[in-house]
């Protein structure tokens, strides 16, 4: 088990009870309580837990992992606003990645119309809805189910991905800080989104305002490496204000611009 492996399941284990004590991780894992405190120390720093005495307790602004059904149903019609306006920055012709993600699942519907586009996606519910669609030369990334997601993730897949150039990639989000970046609770989907980032000539996020303040330990991209968000009027203004002296473009999907 790596490093990481056991962070993350020290997390859930948090997640179940609230707190936990370093001899019970001791245990767990056959490690010592130097390893253990150095674990919890590095979870404290990155937002994750409260550090205290012989343990650590829970962070409520974690970002945790939700299985896709479940994050269908938050924040829906805001979403949908999202999604419209994040596949209006699509133009004909070009090459698009679609990261899994919610709000990014509602795309499909609002790009039948365009021409001569190249998709690729590791989102298995966003490469079913585009199957169809016989204008979209799609390509799907291979790899390792995450069922949380629905997406694919692993080794092969970033291979495939590196292979290629792309004009967009629209990025999802579990969470967004803005010293912590753009986190996910998951390392191997951390990976896969990082060599997405490296080939797209535009990284645009995209993201209800739920996710703001919400930080996990695996970290996608820094807030100022990001070119484009879009988001919805609820984003808190400090956020806003300090992404646009980054240099951000922030578009805000349920907001009339005169």
């Amino acid at each position: 088990m790596t490093s990481v492996e056991r962070r993350q399941k020290i997390m859930i284990h948090i997640r179940q009870h609230g707190s936990s004590k370093v001899d019970h991780f001791v245990d767990l894992f056959n490690v010592s309580a130097v390893t253990i405190r150095h674990d919890l120390n590095l979870l404290e720093k990155e937002g994750c837990v409260f550090r205290c005495y012989g343990g650590a307790s829970l962070n409520p602004n974690f970002a945790f992992d939700q299985p896709l059904y479940r994050k269908d149903q938050l924040n829906r019609s805001v979403k949908q606003s999202i999604a419209k306006a994040a596949a209006d920055l699509i133009n004909d012709g070009e090459a698009v990645i679609l990261d899994s993600g919610s709000t990014i699942g509602l795309m499909p519907q609002y790009l039948t119309h365009k021409q001569q586009l190249v998709v690729m996606t590791n989102a298995l519910n966003t490469a079913y809805q585009l199957s169809g669609v016989e204008n979209i030369d799609l390509h799907v990334v291979g790899g390792s189910l995450r069922r949380a997601s629905c997406s694919l993730v692993g080794s092969h897949g970033e291979q495939q991905i590196r292979s290629y150039l792309f004009d967009k990639l629209f990025l999802g989000v579990d969470g967004f800080d803005l010293s912590a970046g753009i986190t996910t609770p998951d390392s191997n989907e951390a990976q896969i989104n990082r060599a997405m980032c490296e080939v797209a000539h535009q990284v645009i996020a995209v993201t209800d305002s739920s996710k703001f303040g919400r930080k996990s330990f695996c970290m996608i991209r820094a807030a100022s490496q990001i070119d484009v968000l879009v988001t919805d009027s609820q984003i808190p203004h400090a956020t806003h204000q300090a992404l646009l002296e980054l240099g951000v473009d922030v578009i805000i999907a349920d907001q009339t611009v005169n």
